[in-house]
Parts: C-alpha cells; sequence; structure tokens
C-alpha cells in the first residue's frame, strides 16, 4: 500500500515529539561502525557474504532490505550479539566482535536496541520498565529516580510514570521502550523494526522523536526496516541488502532518485515484495 500523507512529502525534523526540551546534556558525538568482510552461515544457508559497511559517527543510518536479506543477522553482528563466521567489526578504532566476557558486557551497555514488539515487562508498570537496566548495573537507587525522570521528560510520558504497560497505546509502548534503550547514556541506538507495528502518525510522531534524540544527544542512530518510506523520512544515508550482500548504498537522495541495483529499485516501486509504505 501506498503511504499517504508527511512521510511521502520530505524529511521529517525534530517537533514537540519530545526530544528538544528539558535538561538533558549531549551523551557525545556517537561512534564509527566499520564491517569489513562479515560473512554469517547457519547450516548451509549464506545469511550474509563478505560484507563491507561503514555507518557514520552521529548519523541516522537506514539499513533496509525484504524478508531474509540479511537484516537480522546483520544486526545481531553490529550489536555483538552474535559473532560473525568471517570478517571484523570495529567502534571507533577498537575490534568488538573479538570481545568476550566482562569486556564485552560493558561494551554492550554503551548502546541501546528498541524493537517492534517493544520487548518491555507487564509486570513492571513505565518507571520500573525504564529504571531495570540501571537496577542490574548497580546504580545508586537515587540516582535511578533521578534518571528515570529525565527519561520520562526527554520521551514525553512524565505523566504516565506509574501507569501499566495495559494502559498505554503502542506509541506510548514505544516511547517507554526508547527511555529504556537511552538509561545507560549509550553511543549508539539500535532500531529495529521500530516503528513497524504502530500507524502512521503514531510512526511520524517516534521518527520525530528519533531525529530529535540523535540531534541532542548526539549518538549513532542505525535503523533496520522494510519500509523505504520511514528511511526517506529520516535518514541520511541508506545501505540495501540483498541476499546478505550489499547490493547499494549511497545518500537518501541518491538512491531515491536514481537507484542502481534491481533491489532498490524493486523496493521503491513495491514490486515483488513487501517494500512500501507504512501500513504494509
Amino acid at each position: 500500500m501506498r503511504l499517504l500523507g508527511p512521510f511521502s512529502e520530505k524529511k521529517l525534523g525534530p517537533d514537540s515529539a519530545g526530544a528538544g526540551e528539558g535538561r538533558f546534556e549531549a551523551q557525545g558525538k556517537g561512534l564509527f561502525i566499520t564491517l569489513k568482510g562479515i560473512s554469517k552461515s547457519y547450516a548451509a544457508v549464506s545469511a550474509l557474504a563478505e560484507l563491507d559497511l561503514a555507518i557514520p559517527p552521529g548519523s541516522i543510518f537506514g539499513i533496509i532490505g525484504k524478508s531474509g536479506a540479511g537484516k537480522s543477522t546483520l544486526l545481531r553482528i553490529m550489536s555483538l550479539l552474535e559473532s560473525p563466521d568471517r570478517g571484523e567489526v570495529y567502534y571507533g578504532g577498537e575490534r568488538v566482535d573479538t570481545l568476550r566476557g566482562a569486556a564485552l558486557r560493558e561494551r554492550q551497555r554503551k548502546m541501546g536496541m528498541i524493537f517492534q514488539n517493544f520487548n518491555l515487562m507487564s509486570s513492571r508498570n513505565v518507571s520500573g520498565n525504564i529504571s531495570y537496566p540501571l537496577e542490574i548495573g548497580g546504580m545508586h537507587k537515587r540516582r535511578i529516580q533521578e534518571r528515570v525522570e529525565e527519561l520520562l521528560e526527554l520521551v514525553d510520558i512524565r505523566d504516565k510514570r506509574k501507569a501499566r504497560l495495559r494502559e498505554l497505546s503502542g506509541g506510548q509502548k514505544q516511547r517507554v521502550a526508547i527511555a529504556r534503550a537511552l538509561a545507560a547514556s549509550p553511543e549508539i541506538l539500535f532500531c529495529d523494526e521500530a516503528t513497524s507495528a504502530l500507524d502512521p502518525m503514531t510512526t511520524r510522531s517516534i521518527l520525530s522523536l528519533i531525529q530529535g534524540l540523535r540531534e541532542k544527544l548526539r549518538i549513532t542512530v542505525v535503523l533496520i526496516t522494510h519500509q523505504m518510506e520511514v528511511i526517506r523520512a529520516i535518514c541520511e544515508e541508506v545501505a540495501v541488502l540483498y541476499e546478505g550482500r550489499l547490493a547499494e548504498r549511497g545518500t537518501v537522495e541518491e538512491v531515491f532518485a536514481n537507484p542502481r541495483s534491481a533491489a532498490a529499485r524493486e523496493l521503491l516501486t513495491g514490486r515483488g515484495g513487501s517494500a512500501g509504505g507504512i501500513n504494509d
């Protein structure tokens, strides 16, 4: 289905969606993520093959492809949940795919992740969900309370601090998930189909929030999706995956105006697969 409304007009800009106000200071300048010759197979199936990719620090970078293109595998490798069979992953100048034990856990605490299905705990209220990573990280109770209040303000759900998850809309749940992902002041925010379960208006609000967070906190945002209009809304650059390989990479303007690969053209037209609008 074609996307109607503001997504089809222009990139989103930061608005009143919750990232522009408050007392949060920039956390850093993001990290340069570099992937060199990444290959990964499961049994006899190749998920990624000799993939090279560089993601600039402080950018909002989109990774797109149809189901089975290798997006999820790439995300797990970039976020250090899995190791590649071959290849290297660098954050800045540090090789990270070889980290193990305490060093790996420490590095993982410096990244945030948000998902399509929110991954929240129904046994906890909003504040309890946001505080959870701080609790397991050993932060002092008073500082946890202060940090939770900061995060509630940052994502504009201060009035929902004591609400149960069943009382929240999908967009509010995703704001809780974003706050939790930012709790430990990450340098990288990974977004795994973060708007796929949301309606177009809520999607616009969440994307505006993510864009504002990048600009305010100066973090690197990596956005994994199958929706070209989400890429066009906020990303600066995009990588197109096809059957585990990098089919194309360029600025969003370049790829939309003059797609060089058959995979990008197929995603733009929606022919032969699910590619297009928020309502897919």
